[in-house]
């Protein structure tokens, strides 16, 4: 088990998305990043 907190993990990738974003509005956004270029793992 993984001993990593919340604060621990990077969640800049997640910056551009509203508050209470779904599973669909999360994978959308990932998907148009990789699309345009950019990496989800920065």
């Amino acid at each position: 088990m993984s001993n990593d907190t919340d604060d621990d993990r990077p969640t800049e990738h997640l910056d551009e998305l509203p508050d209470g974003a779904g599973c669909t509005e999360i994978w959308e956004h990932i998907a148009e990043r990789r699309t345009a270029g950019d990496s989800a793992d920065d």
